[in-house]
């Protein structure tokens, strides 16, 4: 179940940027959410 929310909060964080910001500032950001969220599923020794 945390794995379900942890995917939820990511879309909505990549929604977020995606309207916020433009550029390269948003590429950075929806790298970020990307890697935190696997980070988060997956674990750091997967």
């Amino acid at each position: 179940m945390s794995d379900v929310v942890t995917i939820i909060v990511a879309i909505l964080a990549v929604l977020l940027v995606w309207k916020l910001l433009k550029g390269a500032a948003k590429t950075i950001a929806l790298l970020v959410i990307l890697a935190a969220a696997a980070l988060f599923i997956f674990g750091v020794g997967a």
